[in-house]
């Protein structure tokens, strides 16, 4: 039987409060590590755990945690990615208004286990009461010896730093976020190097993101065996879903890493509004391909869904029924894409502008023939040939919706109206 453990205090009033959470048995994973435990061990019992990056990637956590030189001339920071722009994602949010000292603790294991004394929390402005209930959890976690000089009179010193940003969505982007806790314009970074030798202020840098940094602590405590144990062996754990649009039981569902998308969206979910069906689900925020209604066996981890053509990414679900447009779709997700690029690669500053005119020409009825070619010459355009992902999702998530939805955008064209409006 699976029992939720990221949010087993969300619906508590006071889940927030470090008393709360040190009665829940918060801050001995912390207390553990230190007293028992070399950085090295931690790393390892993490790369065990095979916890991959909860953010978009799915990296493995402890791998880019090894990452980091053992040695340095310059100090070593951790950065957590708390951003959180993508459409349809809000698990981080519930995480630092309902339970933040997790996300605290899970900083202090982090940080002890690459070397770092300094973190910085990269939260999204909009945030007020995450930013808030984060000072909060901080201020208290000082006062009781578990942030500081001397973390529990060990020889660990560990300050956290909380930024907020200016409603960016680029700066979810890990070298993007760096520019801007630098003080400069938010826009990927070219790699090599890696933020894990050239990072913040060119130094050694881990950057993960908050349910990533909130597992460690559990794995710390439960043990690498029973995180593996959870879900498929390539992606295990828990993991939080977001789901929302045409259903009826939106919500953040803590569930298995590999659960079925139908199940989760039927069963979980509670399945369609009444009277409408499923159409097609984009399983990880915007950024990733939508699946139809007819591929939603698959499992919802990192593996089965890059085999069925999309990605987890942030596990951001958004249902779409029966009473959809997808040519609509197709022109807002573009749109939005358009509107946050930082505009440092060309194929992605004005491929993804030419393709909002393309697709606002079509759903207003004023397509011509050649449009939906022109459309996947410039999606192959952007592909691959940008700084960051950006460019990626964009294009990946309208050539799906043109290969699975074509009948609708020729009906666009051919009808010279919107079918569904």
């Amino acid at each position: 039987m699976f029992e939720p453990v990221l949010l087993k205090n969300i619906d508590a009033p006071d889940g927030h409060l470090l008393s709360t959470y040190e009665a829940g048995g918060g801050y001995q994973a912390l207390a553990k590590v230190l007293r028992e435990h070399t950085p090295d061990e931690v790393v390892d019992l993490v790369k065990q755990s095979n916890l991959r990056g909860r953010g978009g990637a799915g990296f493995p956590t402890g791998m880019k945690w090894g990452f980091v030189p053992k040695r340095a001339d310059k100090p070593k920071y951790l950065c957590c990615n708390a951003d959180e722009g993508e459409p349809g994602t809000f698990k981080d949010r519930i995480i630092m208004e309902s339970a933040p000292h997790q996300l605290v603790e899970g900083l202090a294991v982090s940080a002890y286990a690459i070397g770092a004394e300094t973190a910085y929390v990269y939260v999204r402005g909009e945030y007020v009461k995450a930013i808030r209930r984060l000072e909060q959890a901080i201020a208290e976690a000082r006062e009781k010896g578990y942030l500081g000089a001397g973390v529990l009179g060990s020889d660990f010193n560990f300050t956290v730093h909380i930024h907020c940003g200016a409603g960016a969505y680029i700066c979810g982007e890990e070298t993007a976020m760096l520019e801007s806790l630098e003080g400069k314009r938010a826009q990927p970074r070219l790699k090599p190097p890696f933020p894990a030798v050239a990072g913040l202020y060119a130094s050694p840098t881990v950057i993960n993101n908050v349910e990533t940094l909130a597992c460690v602590p559990h794995i710390v405590m439960r043990g690498a065996h029973w995180f593996r144990a959870i879900g498929p062996d390539k992606s295990p754990g828990p993991k939080l879903y977001c789901i929302s649009g045409q259903v009826r039981k939106p919500g953040l569902y803590e569930l298995p890493m590999g659960i079925p998308l139908r199940e989760l969206v039927e069963n979980h979910a509670g399945g369609p509004l009444p009277g409408r069906s499923i159409k097609a689900v984009i399983p990880g925020g915007v950024s990733a391909p939508l699946i139809p209604e007819g591929g939603l066996e698959v499992g919802m981890d990192f593996d089965s869904l890059a085999a069925a053509g999309s990605m987890l990414g942030s596990a951001g679900v958004i249902v779409i029924d029966d009473s959809t447009c997808m040519v609509k779709v197709a022109t807002r997700i573009i749109e939005f894409f358009h509107h946050e690029s930082c505009g440092k690669c060309t194929p992605c500053r004005e491929g993804l502008n030419w393709a909002v005119k393309v697709l606002r020409r079509i759903e207003a009825g004023d397509g011509a023939p050649g449009d939906l070619e022109q459309l996947e010459k410039l999606c192959k355009g952007i592909f691959g040939n940008t700084f960051c992902a950006l460019g990626d999702g964009a294009a990946m998530g309208l050539r799906a919706a043109l290969a699975h939805f074509r009948n609708e955008f020729v009906a666009h064209i051919d009808e010279r109206r919107c079918p569904f409006h």
